[in-house]
């Protein structure tokens, strides 16, 4: 989606588990569609504090999670965003993948794995700011779950500046990219069935009550995407 329109395309995009214009919660803050449009080449999705809430969610912080179920999935490749990020402490702006069997819990991450591309936790720390993690998960969210983060990975002034990040997946390993050079690589719970591209901003805290970080930040802070592209293998 190169977001060229004046609105979402909801036939690429669906709500990351929200539906519709209804409101859920995710972690410290609530998922609404209203957070997310398109203008200028760029998707933005926004966090910002709702007094009144919207789509029936109570008053706090607002954001947005969307993905390509039901619309397009892909096993292997190329996958790459480019991207600002948002500024604040404790928001996580992340473009990831997952499937279905990324909850399997059978000690393998064959038949799926959270493959966080990037995630963006490091606003305001003194050595960390201006970098990203890459981080695989599998085995599901439970007692089960197994687990690796590759590091912390510095772009260039992302929070002002656009920078690229990417994945080469193929049935050996993970390659991960930042502006097209190789940040890290690991062959840990490599996926081997089709996945769905996500792209999100979650705000820190538990059942919609937020971090004291969280509560600092400025708002409304943007996450603005010109494009996701994937490329298969010929």
């Amino acid at each position: 989606d190169e977001f060229d329109g004046d609105n979402v395309n909801w036939s690429n995009w669906s709500g990351h588990y929200t539906y519709g214009n209804d409101a859920s919660v995710r972690r410290g803050g609530y998922f609404q569609r209203d957070m997310a449009s398109v203008a200028n080449g760029n998707l933005t999705i926004r966090t910002d504090y709702i007094e009144n809430g919207l789509g029936g969610g109570g008053p706090g912080y607002y954001s947005y999670g969307m993905d390509t179920r039901g619309h397009y999935e892909q096993l292997y490749g190329y996958f790459e965003c480019r991207c600002i990020l948002p500024k604040g402490r404790d928001l996580w702006a992340a473009f990831w993948m997952i499937n279905d069997g990324t909850f399997h819990e059978d000690g393998s991450g064959a038949d799926g794995a959270e493959i966080d591309i990037f995630e963006s936790p490091n606003w305001g720390k003194k050595i960390e700011q201006n970098s990203v993690t890459h981080t695989i998960h599998f085995d599901g969210y439970g007692d089960a779950h197994q687990s690796e983060t590759q590091g912390a990975f510095y772009a260039n002034n992302p929070y002002e500046e656009y920078n690229t990040y990417g994945l080469e997946w193929n049935k050996d390993e993970y390659i991960f990219y930042i502006n097209g050079v190789e940040s890290a690589r690991t062959s840990f719970g490599v996926s081997q069935n089709p996945e769905i591209l996500i792209l999100s901003v979650e705000v820190g805290g538990n059942n919609a009550v937020p971090s004291e970080a969280v509560k600092n930040n400025t708002y409304p802070t943007d996450y603005k995407v010109d494009y996701v592209r994937a490329y298969k293998y010929k």
